[in-house]
């Protein structure tokens, strides 16, 4: 079972890792949010990062997610490294190029671009969206770089440059944001643009010297019919085509919210980073890792292996992130007070900001295992059916929107995201029990239901203990600390026991990780 421990190893890192650049990126944006509140420059802030990541996206995400670890992994299984090499040289080359040309073109053309996407911003909050936009769109080029290196990197399983260079990249952004923003100047949250660049370049630097270990070896070519080039853009074609697709969700979203009272955008975006923390820090760092064995073992045939591989991973997502959800949901209001509620962020806004969050929680699970299913797929070197089932979703989403968007406001666009994540894991996990006969269902089901089970149970002792804690410590600041932490402690206290007590075997594994993390 060395397979499974190496993965866990790897997990272990990426979720240190992961859990420090989150914890660097809240850092972030609460010290903007106590320079800015939550007004128009931030909404220009986070507007001017559309562009930049629709351009990443297109071009290298999707690539790299999908195609370029399977295709390369399998030249390193197979023995051929040479010609994995070549590959690798010739797809760089094309995806610099053409993405050089796009962010020419994105500078040119980013006043209709932010016209588009905001219609409802006043002309000098556009005018500083655009100004933003334009630093930022340098970005791209050096995380493509950073990128493809990582992909490298994780093809020979080596996880750690990356995981370093997420943490250099928050650091940096702060840095600069502190250095040269000025809380009266909006203007000036442009620093915070700067720092972005800067860190983007950080982020690449510090991978080179493990790159020159696994022996890199770069060629100026671009070999348009060498079959591995062939194979990346056949992989990669379904997974931008979603990609695109995917921003239909979010002009949708955009507009919506930029209808409802102004600062929604910013309270459903600010919820959707805590959404997205657990998924983030958990599940991705699972999945990142599994997938370089998933590869291997579906390059050489190992079926068992690969649905006993993938179901662990699933059911430990599913064991940490349940807990975390139910978790979030009763403490939502001490969360969003100690994160954002200072300088310019009130309580009406924590108020506001908690509505989404208690409907973006209820998805987390389901959010979570869709960061493992399609890489299942995609060591199967198939790409297109996660993404037809994610287009499908996504209209889903949109439909749910429309529908939900009046009755529950802001909380709707939020439910609706939750909604389709559920459609999606449910339909995808269908889709792989036909493609492999069996993917281990019910114990995934079992533990799933012994997770919520032991969640419910630890989120009512939670409920009670705050409510009853709340009326000595107040709702301050101090007080909500109090409250977080405690509660998180005896959350976490009360779901081990129920875990313990029920023989859980992701009980054991989750501890096994993090005992493997501390002795390293």
């Amino acid at each position: 079972m060395s397979s499974t421990r190496a993965v866990a190893k790897a997990a272990g890192l990426l979720m240190v890792a992961q859990l420090a650049s989150r914890i660097l990126g809240f850092f972030r944006e609460s010290i903007m949010a106590g320079f800015f509140g939550k007004t128009s420059a931030t909404d220009a802030y986070n507007t001017a990062f559309i562009l930049p990541d629709l351009l990443y996206w297109l071009l290298v995400g999707g690539v790299l997610s999908s195609a370029f670890i399977p295709v390369f992994s399998e030249y390193i299984n197979k023995g051929n490294e040479e010609e994995g090499w070549r590959v690798v040289s010739s797809v760089v080359n094309i995806i610099f190029i053409s993405l050089s040309l796009f962010v020419i073109l994105g500078i040119i053309f980013t006043p209709q671009f932010i016209y588009l996407q905001v219609p409802g911003f006043t002309k000098e909050n556009q005018a500083l969206a655009v100004h933003l936009t334009r630093i930022i769109l340098v970005q791209p080029l050096i995380l493509a770089l950073s990128g493809l290196t990582m992909g490298i990197l994780n093809s020979y399983k080596i996880f750690w440059p990356s995981a370093l260079g997420t943490v250099l990249y928050n650091a940096c952004i702060i840095l600069f944001g502190i250095v040269l923003a000025r809380p009266n100047n909006p203007q000036t949250i442009s620093g915070f643009a700067v720092g972005v660049v800067v860190g983007a370049l950080a982020n690449f630097l510090v991978q080179i010297p493990a790159l020159h270990r696994v022996g890199l070896r770069y060629y100026p070519i671009i070999d348009w019919r060498h079959p591995g080039v062939k194979r990346i853009a056949m992989l990669a074609v379904p997974i931008i085509l979603s990609y695109a697709l995917n921003q239909i969700q979010v002009v949708v979203n955009s507009n919506l919210g930029s209808q409802l009272v102004a600062g929604s955008i910013t309270s459903v975006w600010y919820s959707y980073r805590l959404y997205q923390l657990p998924v983030g820090i958990f599940a991705l760092a699972i999945a990142v890792a599994v997938f370089p064995t998933l590869n291997e073992q579906a390059t050489l045939n190992q079926w068992k292996d690969f649905v006993r591989t993938s179901s662990s991973a699933v059911r430990m997502v599913i064991f940490i992130t349940l807990p975390i959800s139910v978790g979030m949901i009763v403490l939502r209001y001490p969360l969003i007070r100690v994160l954002f509620q200072h300088g310019a962020f009130k309580a009406s806004d924590t108020l506001a900001t908690a509505i989404p969050l208690l409907y973006f929680a209820v998805g987390i699970s389901a959010q979570s295992v869709i960061q493992i299913l399609p890489r299942m797929f995609y060591a199967l070197q198939d790409t297109w059916t996660p993404v037809i089932i994610g287009i499908l979703s996504m209209f889903t989403n949109i439909v749910f929107m429309y529908l939900l968007v009046k009755p529950l406001q802001a909380g709707g666009l939020a439910f609706a995201t939750s909604l389709a994540a559920l459609f999606n894991m449910i339909v995808l996990l269908y889709l792989l029990r036909k493609r492999l006969k069996q993917i281990d269902g019910w114990r995934m089901l079992w533990t799933t239901l012994q997770s919520l089970g032991a969640s419910v149970l630890m989120g009512a002792a939670v409920y009670f203990w705050a409510k009853g804690l709340t009326s000595f410590v107040g709702s301050g600041t101090m007080g909500s600390i109090v409250i977080l932490i405690t509660g998180a402690a005896l959350g976490a206290t009360v779901f081990a026991v129920a875990a313990k007590i029920m023989r859980m075997e992701e009980f054991n594994q989750t501890l096994g990780m993090l005992k493997r993390r501390m002795h390293h």
